[in-house]
């Protein structure tokens, strides 16, 4: 197997290290004109208000997906996986660090892992299930997991690939093994931001980490799970100390909405105070992820830097989720105000 090319170590032949603001300078303006083909609220409203699935489906063109004519709905889930990969392609290329990219491309590394060792254990095969948008091409993963290589990976990777695939043959939980990878996918979020010397990248981690460690927060309470349960599906790194959200679960979750009162998860904590008290999950989930958008609506009031490369990566991967939601609705015949009420919030 040939040596990997990770880009989150070298580019040019020489080490990375923090590049100024002005080297986003041309990038930056790219980007500001790249905005205008997002799919704002308005266009998203288009959509739901369709007579007609073409009707809704041409909207698409005016984002960049597909040709002019003839998108099809069941062209939707490859359209979207496609412009993804020339997304992150693209701007890899073109970003001075690339590894403010990989902050959204190695999710696709951990979520591949996974797949190929459930199919291992299973006795399958994981191709269906493998997404060729991480760091590492799918298929060269798979060959490093099956020979047994992991040091031609990136490190964080290797180390939780490995851990993961010893819980996975020792207990035989794929539940387990996964968190061994989700754990080790935050370190590396984290571990990658703070390499690139971006305060504003590491914050975005770190307000994921929050949203994460809220929900799993919420869930033990809902299931009547104890402080020591919550211990270990917690993720380290996030702006909210670990010890002050064990102390929540202990006390039953009394002081929820004190603890997350001023930071960006407010509304999403004070949502999961109300499904304690028996409310729905859906609109807490949808806070969460709010609140990660509210962050990132910084970048769009910075003119140059990582920021701006950083809010549309986000606002394109929050363009893919309301798109499913979106047309996932609308086949299944769902009320345009529900539909409304399930999407992200939009970064345009």
């Amino acid at each position: 197997m040939g040596k990997l090319l990770i880009p989150n170590f070298k580019k040019g032949g020489r080490m990375l290290s923090r590049n100024k603001d002005t080297d986003y300078l041309a990038l930056s303006a790219r980007i500001h004109a790249m905005e205008g083909r997002l799919l704002t609220r308005d266009r998203m409203d288009r959509m739901i208000d369709a007579r007609e699935e073409s009707e809704a489906l041409k909207v698409l063109t005016e984002c960049g997906y597909g040709g002019a004519e003839g998108l099809r709905a069941q062209d939707v889930e490859r359209v979207l996986a496609t412009a993804r990969a020339e997304t992150f392609q693209e701007l890899s290329t073109a970003a001075p660090d690339p590894r403010v990219v990989d902050v959204f491309r190695l999710k696709y590394d951990y979520h591949n892992v996974k797949a190929l060792l459930k199919a291992r254990a299973m006795d399958t095969d994981a191709g269906r299930m493998l997404m060729d948008m991480g760091r590492v091409p799918a298929a060269e993963l798979k060959e490093a997991l099956e020979s047994g290589h992991l040091e031609e990976l990136p490190p964080c990777l290797a180390a939780a690939a490995a851990e993961a695939k010893e819980v996975l043959d020792t207990t035989r939980d794929p539940q387990l093994s996964d968190l061994v990878l989700d754990r080790g996918c935050y370190r590396d979020l984290l571990e990658t931001a703070q390499a690139t010397g971006s305060v504003f990248l590491k914050g975005y981690v770190q307000i994921q980490i929050d949203a994460a460690n809220l929900r799993a927060l919420v869930r033990t309470l809902r299931m009547g799970k104890n402080a020591d349960f919550l211990r270990g599906v917690l993720f380290p790194g996030g702006a909210v100390e670990e010890g002050a959200i064990l102390k929540v679960s202990a006390e039953g979750g009394a002081g929820l909405q004190d603890l997350y009162g001023s930071t960006p998860l407010a509304a999403a904590a004070e949502a999961g105070g109300e499904i304690l008290k028996g409310g729905a999950m859906t609109e807490f989930e949808k806070l969460c992820d709010d609140a990660v958008g509210e962050y990132l609506s910084g970048a769009q009031a910075v003119p140059f830097g990582e920021a701006p490369l950083l809010g549309y990566l986000a606002a394109r991967e929050s363009e893919y989720t309301n798109l499913r939601i979106l047309l996932l609705g609308r086949s299944a015949g769902l009320p345009p105000e529900l539909i409304r009420a399930r999407l992200r919030r939009s970064y345009v």
